[in-house]
């Protein structure tokens, strides 16, 4: 069985729900194939909290980031029965992550920032603890709820004409002459192009149309939730949270954090998880890595129990300079590598991979921003530390 489609989305997650949305609610026809079942745990957008912020000093970044803070308001709107996605806490930045770069970048976009001392810092949020100046997003920083933010992408897509096939799972993408075929274990799609946004099982679907292999390292990272201590501020007062340690310290990478309402206080380490085939996860905690999680909790959260956790296992795809592939290649549009960062961006990535979907096939071939084309990564070595 073959059928037509101008476009052919193929992934379930976020990105991919985001650019099957964009596509349709431009009119485009468009069938979004995903290989699991509907809210599966298999991949990196599943969950209950993503930090979304705008720490950035990149330009390409902070345009990103603010074009998706309207994106996801109207994707509440066109989706309003999923419930709310983003809740602005606040989010604060110390070690390197609070620097005047960033600041400066913050004063030029009129994004509203603060800076504090660490004791200033600490008894305005008393369940964390800080060192040096720390820089403040006050009101346009906070969390989006991941599951959420996946199925009203879905819903939304769909009420603007999608389709949207879940257990359908794709073994190859040729491109031809007069367009793309995707082959599934169900059937054929013949379209225009294809939009391909699987996350850690891109180097093993593009193998032939784009060589990714050795430049996509795949980790399984192990973040917890811890409870509260009784003392501990309300879960909804925690603002979000970044902390890139002074040296020298005793943890594998920078953190990161957030309440997650209902699950305690969500603390991880950043892309340091063990390399895994996304196939063959055993979802099991690193024993190492999550001793020295609870230890970072032990200093640095006071208001968490590190004693009490629930640990949490999802995936991560890194580039060597974790930075984005944004790019097309002929028919084939690839969005991968989003190394643990990219949920926040989700909406404008889909209006970005869009994009390069509705360009005439004989266009130039180009990516989204060159720090965002595949090819530069020849020239990269894969980070040796995601060993």
């Amino acid at each position: 069985m073959s059928e037509h489609m101008d476009h052919v989305v193929v992934g379930g997650g976020v990105m991919g729900a985001a650019t099957a949305w964009q596509l349709a609610r431009r009119g485009a026809q468009v069938v979004l194939l995903e290989r699991f079942g509907r809210g599966h745990v298999q991949g990196a957008s599943h969950g209950a909290s993503r930090i979304y912020r705008n720490t950035y000093a990149r330009a390409e970044y902070l345009d990103l980031a603010q074009e998706a803070f309207g994106l996801w308001r109207a994707l509440e709107d066109e989706a309003p029965a999923v419930g709310d996605l983003l809740e602005l806490t606040g989010g604060v930045s110390q070690g390197s992550l609070a620097s005047r770069e960033i600041a400066q970048a913050f004063a030029t976009r009129g994004i509203p920032h603060e800076w504090l001392s660490a004791d200033e810092a600490h008894e305005r949020w008393p369940g964390l603890a800080f060192e040096g100046d720390v820089l403040h997003e006050s009101s346009t920083a906070g969390r989006l709820h991941a599951d959420r933010a996946v199925e009203a992408f879905l819903q939304a897509a769909v009420a603007a004409g999608a389709r949207v096939l879940h257990e359908t799972p794709v073994r190859a993408i040729e491109q031809r002459t007069d367009g793309v075929r995707v082959v599934t274990d169900t059937g054929t799609w013949l379209a225009e192009n294809v939009v391909v946004a699987v996350g850690a099982w891109t180097s093993g679907l593009l193998g032939r149309e784009i060589d990714l292999a050795e430049k996509l390292v795949v980790t399984q990272e192990q973040p917890a939730h811890f409870a509260l201590r009784p003392d501990a501020p309300d879960e909804h007062l925690w603002p979000s949270f970044t902390h890139d340690p002074v040296a020298p310290h005793p943890w594998p990478s920078g953190v990161y954090g957030l309440a997650t309402p209902g699950e305690g206080i969500k603390v991880g380490f950043h892309g340091v998880g063990p390399r895994t085939d996304p196939d063959h996860r055993t979802f099991t905690p690193e024993p190492e890595q999550l001793r020295l999680l609870r230890e970072y909790v032990a200093r640095w959260v006071p208001g968490a129990d590190p004693d009490h956790l629930v640990p949490i296992s999802c995936t991560y795809t890194t580039t060597p300079d974790h930075d984005f592939v944004l790019d097309r290649r002929g028919r084939v549009v690839v969005a991968a590598g989003f190394s643990g960062h990219g949920f926040k961006f989700a909406p404008a990535l889909g209006r970005v991979l869009a994009d390069l979907a509705l360009e005439p096939p004989d266009a130039p071939v180009r990516a989204a921003h060159p720090a965002f084309a595949a090819a530069r990564l020849a020239a990269l070595t894969t980070t040796e530390d995601l060993a």
